[in-house]
């Protein structure tokens, strides 16, 4: 069923900003994304990594503690201004969510809560303001990531996550569903207006799939597979290069040191008039999620980053995406 569009939610998230990760090994979290993926690199100590976009002048979009095991922490969202986290206090309590203020580096007033699917959200008010570094040409590396743009995450049950960030103020752009009816297997939705800022889609949850940055054009993406060929990492490259049926966008998916994923894309579209309705594809269309070329492997399919301590479960909907090796089987 597609879910209601709450217009006036109380509150005004502007936009997915940032993503906080755990990994084994900071050095080579901070070789692979700075020098294959080509984020920024902000700022570092012993235990704690901050990088961003050559765009953002926000102090981070990617924050990484080390730990012993390799984990999602949070998913953040940037809210309008300090007075928002009350609002969205409040927002929350109202749909039977707690939350709870919490000090965060870098950041301003920081809101915690656990989605109704289990997912870790952070809302920041502010954050600490730096160079932007998207005309230091003499700098770019790899892909010239510009921003963050969107998360996927994976959950059990799209309905539940779909209806509860609706009611928070996100719009579906784009959706997939059972053959024939408007069963959800995967939702796009978005604040900011593009084609999305976070997209559920049906599997065992909750688990984040990956997050994405901007690039500047195609030519980009093609870049960062030949730097992550000649740096030896040819073999981290997840999915692509190659062109979405959903989001229009061309894509490049890579997993790090740790195993979790990250995309490259461009060429997405505006969603920005409310009169437009999202666009709907059956589950089984064999363009949803590549226009063209051979689909994905079992693993982009099947594999994600944990939350820690939250126990998965298994999809309400069945449904057994095409994968490249049944299609190769077939063939």
């Amino acid at each position: 069923m597609l879910p209601t569009w709450n217009r006036e939610p109380g509150l005004r998230v502007t936009r997915a900003s940032h993503v906080v990760l755990t990994g084994r090994d900071l050095d080579a979290s901070e070789h692979f994304y700075r020098d294959v993926v080509g984020l920024v690199v902000t700022d570092r100590t012993e235990d704690t990594l901050w990088l961003r976009g050559l765009e953002e002048a926000s102090h981070h979009s990617l924050t990484i503690h080390r730990s012993d095991t390799a984990r999602v922490l949070r998913i953040g969202m940037r809210v309008d201004g300090p007075e928002e986290i009350d609002r969205a206090t409040a927002a929350l309590a109202a749909l039977g969510v707690e939350s709870a203020e919490v000090e965060v580096p870098h950041q301003g007033r920081t809101l915690h809560f656990t989605d109704p699917s289990g997912v870790d959200v952070e809302f920041v008010a502010e954050m600490d303001v730096v160079e932007r570094r998207m005309q230091a040409f003499h700098e770019f590396r790899s892909a010239f990531p510009q921003r963050f743009d969107h998360y996927q995450l994976v959950t059990h049950d799209v309905q539940k996550a779909t209806d509860f960030w609706s009611d928070l103020g996100f719009r579906l752009a784009e959706y997939t569903a059972t053959d024939g009816t408007d069963e959800l297997w995967g939702s796009w939705l978005e604040v900011k207006g593009n084609t999305h800022d976070l997209v559920f889609t049906n599997g065992r949850g909750p688990r984040l799939h990956h997050w994405a940055y901007t690039v500047p054009d195609a030519s980009a993406l093609i870049h960062a597979a030949d730097v992550a060929g000649s740096l030896g990492f040819g073999d981290c490259i997840d999915r692509g290069p190659g062109r979405h049926g959903l989001s229009n966008a061309l894509f490049l998916y890579m997993r790090d040191p740790d195993g979790h994923r990250v995309e490259l894309f461009t060429t997405h579209y505006q969603y920005i008039d409310p009169e437009v309705p999202p666009i709907r594809w059956d589950v089984s269309h064999p363009q949803r999620a590549q226009l063209w070329g051979m689909p994905a492997s079992e693993r982009w399919f099947f594999e994600a980053s944990e939350f820690p301590d939250r126990a998965l479960c298994e999809p309400l909907v069945s449904s057994s995406p095409q994968t490249l090796e049944a299609y190769l089987g077939l063939h």
